[in-house]
């Protein structure tokens, strides 16, 4: 798996640099496939991820709180708060809702782009978000559901491995989760590639797999994983993955606490 993610993440930050954000290739990842659209409503605690300059939607994440949007690291690394917006409530990624500024990132710091274990970030919007009929607060899971238990999984990714643009309208498509050690079983082919900070997803021609990383596996009304990698793309026998959000509860808690700290301590010094 080395080569393969390093080449994606590479890929990846390529493109950005570049500023072909459309592009954006395989591992490090998330498209829709097999899905169908849908509409904010049905996801209202979906987030797309702006890159300010380029003015292109390139990553999802899930709001968890007024301030607080969970996502992925290798989404966040390089980039500081000024860089990005947060569109929030709106099915069109191109517009409509509410485009929030960014406040503070929190990476990961075990985040490895070799093994890609720990691929959750935070960001600290610049100001509050209300929830209204789009945009709602989502709980995160306490544990992850039993394997074949059904999920969903929303964002603006690009269709199919071969396309190149993103879809303006939300999609969704239907997944079942597969535990981490049953992901890590022989009835798919990732063997000892799955870490402990992941959780699996898997449907027959339909997966996660560029611009829905970061964005929410959902189940039982809960935050269940961030979309993280994949080999491939709706591949048979390998499930999308995801940071799990259960096992990676601590590190939220703390970076949510650290985060607000920071800005506690700024504001008693104006």
């Amino acid at each position: 798996m080395a080569f393969f993610v390093m080449q994606r993440f590479l890929v990846f930050g390529a493109l950005l640099s570049t500023g072909l954000c459309s592009l954006i290739s395989d591992k490090f990842s998330g498209r829709i496939v097999g899905g169908v659209d849908t509409t904010i409503e049905q996801h209202p605690y979906q987030i797309s991820l702006w890159l300010v300059e380029e003015q292109v939607h390139f990553c999802g994440g899930s709001l968890i709180s007024e301030n607080f949007v969970l996502s992925a690291t290798h989404c966040l690394l390089g980039f500081e708060p000024f860089d990005l917006r947060v569109r929030l409530g709106s099915t069109n990624s191109t517009n409509g809702g509410l485009l929030v500024e960014v406040a503070a990132i929190k990476t990961h710091s075990g985040f490895s782009v070799i093994t890609a274990m720990n691929d959750i970030g935070l960001l600290k919007l610049a100001k509050p978000v209300a929830q209204t009929n789009s945009i709602r607060y989502i709980e995160l899971a306490d544990a992850v559901p039993a394997t074949g238990t059904p999920a969903v999984v929303s964002g603006w990714g690009i269709k199919c491995s071969l396309c190149f643009r993103t879809p303006v309208i939300l999609q969704a498509v239907d997944v079942n989760i597969v535990q981490r050690e049953d992901c890590a079983s022989s009835t798919y082919k990732y063997g000892d590639q799955i870490r402990e900070s992941m959780v699996c997803a898997y449907a027959l021609k339909k997966d996660a797999c560029s611009g829905d990383s970061g964005g929410p596996l959902v189940a039982e009304g809960k935050l269940v994983g961030v979309v993280s990698w994949s080999e491939g793309c709706a591949k048979k026998d390998y499930p999308g993955v995801y940071a799990s959000v259960p096992e990676l509860r601590q590190w939220i808690s703390s970076a949510i606490t650290e985060l607000s700290s920071e800005e506690a301590l700024r504001v008693s010094y104006l």
